[in-house]
């Protein structure tokens, strides 16, 4: 019994690091994720049953043991030395200065007695450099750089990373192997990490390295194996047996044979320096896109020979250099905070910057995201602060430095009584505020130490920020429309709408877009420059546009050589009058638009395309639409409280319903379309009960609620048994409104199988969710999309225990997988379409 146990136990450990392999390493996994699951819990429960039998490389270690009391020293066979830097400094063209890298060179060639080398050039990873012993084909220890002679054990918390060969892989597997490499964390798993962490409400990681660093060294390795963290073979630090290699190349490839991860696509070989420089430069471009975090390139002679013959300097390699990219965090000091306002609303605190050159170009304005982001780090004027830039990336706010920070100093009695931060920041004003700059003496010295007191001075006196602390401003500093913020959101918005100018340029954008009301020939160059010379103010304006008024936008856009050189792409050719008639066209042609694309284009906030198209499809008119009250919208599938507060919200505000008012006047007539999800069968009594706003109840005991009432709302409305709490929130006037409209839309709102008779409702297809995969053979995706949703259908973008159907087409892939896997119904699209005709 015992050795058919240690037999399976190791058919099992085999089979699961093979699937691992596949899965993590080759990305082309061959069993579902079910599968893998059911060979892990039965291997799980036979080591629970016969401990003795676990094997050292078994699938189980990598969720991490019991906590450590501490790490054991290594001390390393062959040191774990570092590279000597080679910086390529970018000028304001954005052209490299490869000097030193030139010098590189030379002195290589010099060292080979004037031959060739060829060189290797792979990403410079920012994490923590590790290496990996191998005995036998199996991991026995892991340990940290350290000083470069001796490191840490951290063999446990390394067992835990999914991509790192707990047995190696392959015929060839040598006797004993040091792998030297980086383990990181991806910028994904980073993102997602933090996301758990502010969640739990801990403190988020600054950065990737320091998230991977953190997790690498954890004393519990469980808490490890949940960092996700990832592993790049990048050397060969020593070797017993396996295969011959003469190359860097070779060392590479034969590690990808043992079953290591290598950056595909991201390292090459050059005969010349000149391409390795050219790559170095693409690789620059493409930094921001890589799924983790280089600082640079390392180069290195390509022949392990040519290694040798160059031999080492201090504690660096003479054949390997790393060629870092230009610096992309610099310090320079806030000017002033402004905010800006975005096509949602959304306003953004942006910092002035004393300009500053970091990533490649002069850096004057940065991004703090948000009110609470800002004060988080508390950015405040005159700070003196880390500011970073990758690639096309938007500048943003690193951190203070809090030492540099410009204090002032204040009575005691004063300093304990705190200062006032209930203003907001110099420079966050409705008007355009000027510029407040730090003290002249502060900014004469950005490195030194102006604008802080003498040591002894400062130890005399209590001292407080010469800068209150950032709050936004009340109002909108473009239209004078309130600031608001949604609970639970971190994002800030001009509630203004289309009355701020700042809004509305992109407000119409998408209002005129295809999958809106599909305006054609009037784009985003257009509608800018009608904005910004006061011709239009509204969606309707749009609709009053003559041939005259559009002349007059391209002259006047065409008085500056800028625009001259740009306007209306390709239409310059056409007669002025041909022109200006082509947009009116496609402004005619847009009057008649069905309901869910003239509902999306109104720009509501939370209604994209897929809401859009449930209150078309559940209420079929923009009239009923616009009488629906909140609750009723909150019992629509795919509809919640915030969505259905947006909305609801946005036709009972005056301004806006004024402006659908003017749109319909001005002959838009939004296509009435049949019901294919009759609200009858959603706004039940005890569903839309328990979603009034202001008053929490469940839908069991809204139940209750209404059968106390004599199920009606008059009861609602007067039954003075009720529960105090009920009667509490009635006796508000704006709750009493909502309970009266709510009584006038359930009077007018047809019987569910009044509904249903008027609609097209396919009843094999009505509330059943679709998911889409593949290339089917005559519909394209949106079509076969658009006649789900006609049919009462949902199309989802995952599969899941809730999906009813999977549509499959040519090359599906992990989507068909999935459904084949949880047993949902797979269709082809020959029975799409006889499902959709039954």
């Amino acid at each position: 019994m015992t050795n058919d146990t240690a037999r399976r136990i190791r058919q099992l450990t085999d089979t699961l690091n093979r699937y691992a392999y596949e899965y993590y390493t080759l990305d082309a996994p061959s069993v579902p994720d079910a599968e893998y699951d059911i060979l892990f819990r039965e291997l799980e429960a036979l080591e629970a049953a016969h401990p003795d039998l676990r094997l050292p490389e078994s699938p189980t270690r990598r969720v991490g043991g019991a906590p450590l009391a501490g790490f054991a020293s290594v001390v390393h066979a062959v040191p774990m030395l570092s590279l000597s830097n080679a910086f390529s400094p970018q000028n304001e063209a954005g052209a490299f200065d490869h000097s030193e890298m030139l010098a590189f060179d030379e002195r290589v060639r010099g060292g080979l007695a004037g031959q060739q080398p060829e060189y290797v050039i792979e990403p410079k990873f920012d994490g923590l450099a590790i290496s990996l012993l191998y005995r036998g084909g199996v991991l026995v220890q892991a340990a940290t750089r350290g000083d470069g002679a001796s490191g840490e054990d951290v063999t446990d918390n390394v067992r835990t990373i999914t991509n790192i060969p707990l047995r190696l892989h392959g015929s060839d597997v040598p006797e004993t192997i040091e792998v030297r490499g980086e383990v990181l964390m991806l910028k994904a798993d980073f993102a997602a990490l933090n996301a758990r962490q502010e969640a739990e409400g801990q403190k988020a990681f600054a950065n990737p390295r320091n998230a991977a660093a953190g997790s690498l060294r954890q004393l519990d390795s469980r808490i490890t194996a949940r960092r996700r963290l990832h592993f790049f073979a990048y050397g060969i630090a020593q070797q017993s047996g396996g295969a011959a290699l003469n190359t860097h190349l070779d060392e590479l490839h034969y590690l990808k044979t043992l079953g290591f991860s290598l950056p595909e696509g991201h390292y090459a070989s050059f005969g010349k320096i000149g391409g390795v420089l050219a790559f170095y430069e693409q690789m620059a471009q493409k930094r921001p896109e890589l799924p983790y975090e280089i600082d640079g390139m390392v180069v290195k002679v390509n022949s392990l020979a040519q290694q040798a013959a160059l031999g080492f300097i201090s504690r660096a390699p003479r054949w390997a250099v790393a060629h870092k990219f230009p610096a992309e965090e610099a310090l320079t000091v806030v000017e002033a905070i402004d905010v800006q306002v975005g096509r949602t609303g959304a306003v953004t605190p942006v910092a002035r910057l004393q300009p500053v050159f970091v990533g490649g170009v002069t850096v004057t304005n940065a991004t703090l995201h948000n009110e609470g982001e800002t004060q988080r780090k508390d950015v405040r004027v005159a700070d003196t602060v880390v500011v970073r830039r990758a690639g096309d990336v938007i500048p943003e706010v690193v951190r203070v430095v809090f030492e540099r920070r410009p204090m002032q100093a204040v009575a005691p009695a004063a300093f304990s009584d705190g200062l006032s931060f209930g203003k907001p920041a110099v420079g966050c004003v409705e008007k355009p505020a000027p510029q407040i700059s730090a003290p002249a003496a502060f900014q004469s010295d950005l490195f030194g130490q102006a604008g802080l007191a003498g040591g002894k001075e400062r130890e005399e006196k209590a001292a407080a920020p010469q800068y209150p602390q950032y709050r936004l401003p009340e109002h909108c500093p473009i239209c004078g429309s309130r600031i608001e913020r949604e609970e639970g959101e971190a994002v800030a918005r001009c509630s203004g709408g289309m009355l701020c100018k700042a809004q509305r340029a992109q407000g119409l954008i998408h209002f005129a877009s295809r999958k809106a009301m599909d305006i054609d020939g009037l784009g985003q160059r257009q509608i800018d420059a009608l904005v910004a010379q006061d011709l239009v103010h509204h969606f309707a304006d749009l609709y009053r546009l003559n041939v005259p008024l559009l002349q007059q936008m391209k002259e006047n856009a065409a008085d500056d050589k800028e625009e001259a050189q740009t306007a209306s792409d390709g239409l310059k050719k056409a007669s002025p009058t041909k022109w200006a008639e082509n947009i009116l066209a496609g402004i005619e042609a847009s009057k008649q638009p069905e309901l869910a694309r003239f509902l999306f284009a109104l720009g509501i906030r939370h209604v994209g395309e897929r809401t859009a198209k449930v209150l078309a499809q559940a209420f079929g008119t923009l009239a009923n639409v616009r009488a629906a009250p909140e609750p009723a919208l909150a019992c629509l599938p795919d509809i919640g409280g915030v969505v259905a507060h947006s909305a609801a919200h946005f036709f009972a505000d005056p301004a806006q319903a004024a402006m659908i008012d003017d749109l319909l006047a001005a002959g838009v007539a939004p296509q009435p379309q049949p019901i294919s999800l009759p609200p009858a069968q959603y706004v039940q009594p005890a569903r839309w009960l328990a979603r009034l706003p202001g008053f929490k109840i469940s839908e069991i005991k809204a139940q209750a609620l209404w059968d106390l009432a004599g199920k009606s709302i008059e009861g609602l409305l007067h039954d003075k048994a009720l529960s105090a709490d009920w009667q509490q929130w009635r006796a508000q006037a704006e709750n009493q409104a909502l309970l009266h409209a709510m009584q006038q839309f359930l009077s007018q709102m047809p019987s569910e199988n009044e509904q249903a008779g008027s609609s097209n409702q396919n009843q094999a297809v009505a509330g059943k969710t679709f998911v889409l995969t593949g290339t089917l053979p005559t519909l394209k995706r949106d079509e076969a999309q658009a006649m789900i949703e006609a049919a009462g259908g949902k199309v989802s973008g995952s599969v899941s225990k809730k999906t009813d159907y999977v549509v499959a087409g040519e090359a599906a892939g992990s989507k068909l997988e999935k459904a084949q896997s949880l047993g949902v119904a797979v269709l082809d699209e020959a029975a799409l379409l006889a499902l959709l005709n039954a």
